[in-house]
């Protein structure tokens, strides 16, 4: 048995394994039926495959290996929807969560409320979300932690706390605290953070209320929905060569014009084409990078408490009995370089004929 040291921001992570490390290329493919929905295939999967940790493709359109969990109850968060199973990502996103739950508490926040990251190994989700594919998103409600264990029947079906009128598309006072304000400029802090995704009516809250230091504001990005959670975006992390980044925000607080037009009519009007599916309904595997394949068919850990990330270094050992599989071509799918980024408007939307990327509704900024 050899032990793997997998680095985490602050700390090491200790990693018992059959073997040290697997080549994603060199995973042994049993390919999956080019009609096969990607979603199904990546829903299926209840643990991570085991390899070094590497990010593959688009935050909309991908897969990642050597992924961890965040354990369902921390010291300053707990998990909700347990039974999505979307408590996975990278290794420095989980550890950046753990880090903000300390840190925010600190800052005067109970602890946080953990909404979906991703699942075990990434890919098309069956459900929600048309992002959350490679590891590096993850939901934080704006609801803080209560001061009791949550039950999981309460984390399952217990509502957010909406913060934003439908109709007039702005922060309902009597419900917005400074707080709120301090949770998202501390998330927005780590250098590892390229987005933040708000309501416009909670980005407009903050473009007018927030005093001194306003140049972490440029992170925080006005979008569809997200008003009762934000969402952390972390770039493509080293060790993932296949992982396509987005294009960095445009300069500035971003409280000019282009926060203005989401105060208009036409980011509400009706969608055109309300019955053309979603991408992740038509997304096969052959839509997917090559390496997609390899990390559906990695093998898996001894258990998930074996790939469980604890913050106060309690070791986390992933054992398997697996052998080290034989390499093997990739199967002949189109691959994704990450030499170069995606159009930051690029999120999970509609689909791009060209590259394939779903893409959302145009608008003003990025």
């Amino acid at each position: 048995m050899k032990t793997l040291n997998r680095s985490l921001p602050g700390r090491t992570l200790p990693l018992t394994a059959a073997f040290a490390f697997l080549a994603l290329a060199g995973l042994a493919a049993r390919p999956a039926a080019a009609e096969d929905l990607a979603k199904d295939l990546f829903g299926a999967k209840k643990l991570p495959a085991v390899a070094a940790p590497q990010s593959v493709g688009f935050y909309s359109k991908g897969c990642f290996a050597g992924g961890v969990a965040i354990p369902l109850d921390g010291p300053k968060w707990e998990v909700m929807r347990p039974s999505r199973n979307r408590r996975w990502g990278h290794p420095t996103m989980i550890a950046l969560i753990e880090k903000l739950s300390r840190d925010a508490a600190a800052d005067g926040w109970p602890g946080l409320l953990v909404g979906d990251i991703s699942q075990p190994r990434g890919g098309p989700m069956l459900t929600g979300h048309a992002s959350h594919q490679i590891g590096l998103d993850a939901d934080i409600w704006l609801t803080p932690m209560p001061d009791r264990k949550l039950s999981i029947n309460q984390r399952e079906n217990m509502s957010a706390t909406l913060l934003v009128d439908e109709k007039t598309h702005l922060v309902k006072d009597a419900l917005w605290v400074p707080a709120h304000m301090r949770l998202l400029k501390r998330a927005a802090s780590y250098p590892e953070v390229e987005r933040i995704l708000v309501n416009p009516g909670i980005k407009k809250k903050l473009c007018d209320t927030v005093t001194g230091d306003r140049a972490w504001l440029r992170k925080v990005r006005p979008f569809w929905g997200h008003d009762y959670h934000f969402h952390i975006r972390i770039g493509c992390q080293p060790g993932s060569p296949n992982c396509k980044r987005q294009e960095a925000t445009a300069p500035g607080e971003s409280c000019d014009k282009s926060l203005a037009w989401w105060f208009t009519e036409e980011p509400w009007r009706p969608n055109k084409n309300p019955d053309r599916p979603k991408a992740r309904d038509v997304m096969t595997m052959a839509s997917l990078p090559a390496e997609c394949q390899a990390v559906l068919d990695g093998p898996d850990p001894a258990s998930a408490e074996a790939v469980t990330y604890y913050g106060d270094g309690v070791p986390v050992a992933a054992a398997t009995t697996a052998p080290i599989l034989a390499a093997a071509p990739p199967p002949a799918r189109a691959s994704v370089s990450g030499t170069e980024a995606l159009p930051a408007s690029v999120n999970a939307f509609a689909a791009t004929p060209e590259i394939g990327i779903p893409l959302p509704r145009p608008r003003p900024g990025n």
